[in-house]
């Protein structure tokens, strides 16, 4: 498992600076990146465009997750310790134990997306 960590991508600097409205008009204009072993801990990404991204291995403990719709968002591996979940749609393929435990013990969710 690799080491969560900063990445060198415009996009990762907006979710940095907790501009998400800048990320999400990106997103809208077809721009993407690789998030997979991203360092976001503590951000407040609330209402985050998330489709289509791989943020497999992604570190959010204490991040504001809440109502980003992950349904279609690579997240194995990621772990949301202490995350604000309130609102959020996780993969249909996600057990719900996994989630929990992630949320409540900071475990790395599995499953196979």
């Amino acid at each position: 498992m690799s080491i969560p960590s900063k990445i060198d991508h415009p996009l990762y600097r907006l979710l940095q600076d907790e501009d998400i409205a800048a990320f999400n008009e990106a997103r809208k204009r077809g721009e993407t990146c690789d998030l997979s072993n991203a360092l976001l801990r503590g951000l407040d990404l609330r209402n985050m465009d998330a489709s289509g991204l791989n943020m497999s291995g992604a570190y959010l403990r204490q991040a504001d997750l809440r109502g980003i719709d992950f349904r279609e968002t690579n997240l194995e591996g990621a772990s949301i310790c202490e995350a604000k979940i309130s609102g959020v749609f996780f993969p249909k393929e996600l057990h719900p134990h996994e989630i929990f435990m992630s949320v409540e013990r900071g475990t790395r969710m599995r499953y196979h997306p």
